[in-house]
């Protein structure tokens, strides 16, 4: 995604009432049962969760009265993703547990029953349904062949506002408008529903990069539909966010294969233009993982504080 991105959002809209979620396969209704909640260690082989977890449970954090970030779709949301809280599939990656908590930011009170969309690019850029537009859908392409001569993860000074002399044809990567997919994968996405405590837990692995934006997850939250044999259906989208990583565990990510063989040129947390600067409220995630050994596992948090009330797709139409 590229700085022009942000002061120009995709123009396309959806019918947000005939939103529909499919399931995967027809016992994923089943495991997410109106009394389904996550508890620490829901996953198998789990450790316990972050220790900032428990604080963004609570209801007087300071993201509690704070409505966090909107921020654009960008161009590789696809509607009816899978219902599942393991999106990893085939995906080579450090493991990373996801766990959020979305409040009304007006009560602070959890919004139980919401559907809560994720997805990311793979370790080297590629983002699932499009992976004939290579790393990102800009810069560089073929699952994050580089440009030359950019050493693995380091930073560069380069702007990153809207780049021209794209090596494709593709738009820069996030903006130019919503792109339809150009095949069927759809690793690293999901749809899941919060529990009675607004909290949601997704097993996937630590975002790469790719050219143009730093390390990050796409997420929406939508409300007042209805969970059906089929998965979800109707409502409104009340959030469309992006969820951040700090540089010092994006730079130890960049010792760890197959990270370490992307040599894309990586553009900061400081020099990205859709990170709004302003920490957790704008989607910075709280991480927890064994210094030095993050190859074994992150565990990722965050409060997000939406007006259930409001509608935020993202598209420019919020």
């Amino acid at each position: 995604m590229t700085g022009h991105e942000k002061a120009q959002g995709p123009k396309h809209k959806r019918d947000l009432t005939r939103r529909k979620v499919l399931a995967a396969g027809a016992g994923a209704v089943v495991a997410a049962g109106v009394g389904g909640t996550f508890a620490a260690g829901a996953f198998a082989g789990e450790e316990t969760p972050a220790a900032g977890a428990k604080a963004s449970g609570t209801s007087s954090g300071e993201t509690c009265y704070r409505l966090t970030s909107e921020t654009t779709e960008g161009p590789y949301y696809i509607d009816a993703d899978k219902l599942r809280r393991d999106v990893t599939e085939d995906q080579d990656g450090i493991p990373l547990t996801l766990r959020l908590k979305v409040i009304d930011a007006d009560t602070c009170k959890p919004l139980a029953n919401a559907a809560v969309d994720i997805w990311h690019c793979n370790a080297l850029g590629v983002y699932s349904g499009y992976e004939a537009m290579g790393s990102g859908g800009g810069g560089g392409g073929g699952g994050g062949t580089p440009p030359s001569g950019a050493p693995s993860g380091s930073p560069t000074g380069a702007p990153t506002g809207a780049p021209t002399g794209e090596p494709t044809g593709s738009p820069p990567a996030g903006g130019g408008g919503h792109e339809e997919p150009t095949d069927d994968e759809r690793y690293l996405r999901g749809t899941w529903r919060t529990d009675k405590k607004g909290e949601v837990a997704f097993r996937t692995v630590f975002p790469g990069w790719y050219q143009g934006r730093c390390v990050h997850i796409h997420t929406k939250v939508h409300v007042n539909g209805t969970w059906t044999d089929a998965g979800y259906e109707g409502g409104t989208t009340c959030h469309t966010g992006q969820l951040f990583f700090d540089e010092a565990s994006v730079l130890a990510t960049a010792e760890v294969e197959p990270y370490s063989t992307n040599t894309t040129a990586r553009t900061t947390l400081d020099e990205d233009t859709i990170y709004p600067g302003n920490g957790t409220e704008g989607g910075l995630l709280k991480l927890k993982y064994k210094r030095g050994a993050i190859a074994k596992g992150v565990v990722a948090t965050l409060t997000m504080g939406v007006d259930p009330e409001a509608t935020q797709d993202g598209t420019g139409a919020g």
